[in-house]
């Protein structure tokens, strides 16, 4: 199995469409280019670029990241390591949604704080317009339908090109699509957390890429059966489970982040990979428990 690494390139895992957008189903996330509880710079910057530049050269062509990472500190290494861009890159990120210190966050999608973060992501990413901006979360002090119609306008503007969603219902989506196509949706999804199942097949029969947070989350059950799979095939943990999202469904797009070249080489290896049937089918058939319910 451990032959199927080669060669390492996200382009292995395929590819996805998101309107007239092409990207390959292996992303990167760059929240961890920040300090701790993704807060300040990053405690080894150098480190932190060559990670976004050898995550080019291996056929990432799609990055998320959102302006409450650091805050500012993920949109400016990205721009700092890779503009002027190559052609094909598609950058992703969001707004609605403020760090206000280590490990807190703040909601905050009204119009206003929704105009100012679009122009700030575009100064910072050093854009004419955002291919992909999504809504961090909805705001439960504002309108949901409001803080849509801002990027709407902003969208029809010209400074954002497409729309995405993350942290959301299903009756977001719908309400969401009523008034302007969606092209991804973002929730916390992995092998070992599928609450958000239903969310994914609805993607799936609309043809919305999904692009899972916390891609290798974890629970210890998922953990043995991860393991005793990898065990057998000659894999890592973290590729197993990568390559069980991608098989998954043909709308995955997982975002796997670090700050590592080894680590990001390790992840884009999983893009190259298939699973056995019989392999597939019994981490299917692992029973997990959403994180909302753990202890």
């Amino acid at each position: 199995m451990s032959d199927n690494l080669q060669p390492v390139s996200a382009a292995t895992a395929g590819i996805v469409q998101l309107s007239d957008l092409t990207v390959n189903r292996m992303g990167y996330g760059a929240m961890r280019l920040t300090g701790k509880g993704i807060w300040g710079p990053s405690a080894n910057r150098d480190g932190a670029l060559a990670t976004l530049r050898r995550a080019i050269e291996l056929g990432v062509n799609l990055i998320d990241t959102a302006d409450s990472y650091g805050p500012n500190v993920s949109e400016e290494l990205i721009a700092e390591a890779l503009s002027p861009y190559p052609p094909g890159l598609v950058i992703a990120t969001k707004g609605g949604w403020e760090r206000v210190g280590p490990g807190k966050w703040t909601h905050n999608a009204s119009p206003k704080h929704l105009q100012a973060a679009v122009e700030g992501s575009l100064k910072r990413l050093r854009l004419d317009r955002i291919d992909i901006y999504q809504l961090h979360v909805p705001d439960p002090a504002v309108s949901f339908d409001a803080s849509i119609e801002t990027l709407v306008r902003l969208r029809e503007q010209g400074k954002i090109r497409h729309l995405g969603l993350s942290n959301v219902t299903l009756e977001h989506v719908e309400r969401a699509r009523k008034v302007v196509p969606i092209v991804s949706v973002q929730n916390r999804y992995s092998f070992a957390d599928r609450e958000w199942d239903y969310l994914l097949e609805y993607c799936t029969a609309h043809g919305i890429a999904f692009l899972p947070w916390a891609p290798l989350g974890q629970n210890r059950g998922a953990n043995n059966a991860l393991e005793a799979a990898a065990l057998q095939l000659g894999l890592t943990p973290f590729q197993v489970a990568l390559a069980w999202l991608l098989q998954r469904s043909h709308v995955m797009v997982p975002i796997p982040g670090t700050s590592s070249v080894s680590h990001l080489e390790e992840n884009i290896a999983a893009a190259g990979l298939k699973l056995p049937d019989l392999w597939f089918t019994k981490l299917s058939e692992t029973a997990t428990v959403p994180a909302s319910l753990r202890d």
